[in-house]
């Protein structure tokens, strides 16, 4: 039995309520993307840089020993407190006894052949008086005398010398402080001039940093920082610029910039890691900005800026004055009471309506 057909007329207008429904569905409204929003917050109080540092001794001392010898003795540690005068590290000074034995002879040799030649210019002198000798002989016997006067001046400079080469076999401490670093131990034949031990001087401390070649012309010695210990976070102490290194390291190319406490009276443990700060320009007025709300405008940098009035977005672009660890500080192109986007920065479109929440998603209403 053959199926029954639909008339043309039923068949078009089903097919209008189909599309018209669909068009109906279509046309709905879509929600407003849901945005995270905040004010900027000032950056007077920013650092403009952080440098990461080391706390040392105003003055060390890389003490080594004036002559070259075996050690035989090394009286301290690495951490001993010692006293201006203290031995540290002695050499096996035999040697320097022998040679100082062979000088004071060499010394009592001289002076012995000064006295012959005395008493031979004396009697020369006598007999040239009279005439019994030519004014030759008599100027070789003057001649004789005055090397054997600087031959004894040479042999007591070589009987000092050895004397004081006696006493370079004991290394003493310069100055009152602490022992830092320790680098020859008993046994081992040292050069002139090596570095046996370091000495940390009693006195002011100061935080040693690197800083970059590109960025070394913005400090000069006097210039005002804070230090903060990694060991006590949010705790600054006032500092100053003491020195500029002139010159780079030649592997680091970074130049060593010394940072002392005002306080001088501060002592912060050897070797402690800090934090070297430095303020901006205090009279600009800057906003800080976390990073998630960066978008670039036409290769530049830009934010999502809310309109109360309508809460719709439009991207502006700003002045970047710098990358923090805390957020990006902008020059220009916000102010205090501007709303920006802070999250979801990538998916939104100039003009779009938002619902915007705070950083506790909680709705925000201008």
């Amino acid at each position: 039995m053959p199926a029954p057909r639909i008339p043309v007329r039923l068949a078009g207008m089903l097919c209008a309520a189909a599309i018209a429904g669909c068009s109906t569905h279509a046309e709905s409204p879509t929600p407003p993307r849901v945005a995270r929003v905040a004010h900027p917050l000032a950056a007077h109080d920013q650092a403009a840089a952080i440098f990461p540092g080391e706390v040392h001794a105003r003055h060390e001392s890389a003490l080594g020993f004036r002559v070259s010898g075996k050690i035989s003795a090394r009286a301290v540690d690495v951490g001993a407190r010692v006293k201006r005068g203290d031995v540290l590290v002695e050499l096996d000074a035999r040697d320097f006894g022998l040679a100082a034995s062979g000088a004071k002879a060499g010394l009592a040799s001289a002076e012995a052949a000064l006295r012959l030649a005395e008493a031979e210019h004396e009697r020369y002198e006598a007999l040239y008086a009279k005439r019994f000798v030519s004014q030759f002989e008599r100027d070789a016997k003057v001649n004789a005398l005055a090397a054997a006067r600087a031959r004894v001046d040479e042999a007591r400079a070589e009987f000092d010398t050895a004397r004081n080469q006696t006493g370079y076999a004991s290394l003493r401490a310069d100055a009152d402080g602490v022992i830092t670093a320790v680098s020859a131990e008993p046994g081992q034949v040292v050069a002139p001039g090596q570095a046996v031990v370091t000495l940390a001087h009693d006195g002011a401390s100061e935080v040693e940093i690197s800083v970059p070649e590109q960025q070394v012309a913005q400090y000069r010695p006097g210039q005002p920082a804070a230090i903060e210990l990694w060991a006590e976070p949010g705790r600054q102490s006032a500092a100053r610029i003491r020195e500029v290194a002139p010159a780079a390291d030649p592997t680091t190319r970074t130049y060593r910039v010394r940072v002392a406490f005002v306080d001088e009276a501060a002592a912060p443990r050897l070797g402690q890691t800090a934090r070297v700060l430095f303020g901006g320009d205090s009279d600009r007025e800057r906003w800080l900005v976390p990073l998630s709300a960066l978008h670039e405008k036409g290769g530049r940098p830009a934010l999502w800026r809310v309109d109360a009035a309508t809460r719709e977005v439009h991207l502006v672009e700003v002045g970047v004055d710098r990358y923090g660890e805390d957020g990006i500080v902008i020059e220009h192109g916000i102010d205090a009471g501007s709303w920006i986007v802070t999250a979801g920065v990538h998916r939104l479109r100039e003009g779009e309506v938002i619902d915007p929440i705070d950083d506790a998603n909680r709705r925000v209403t201008f």
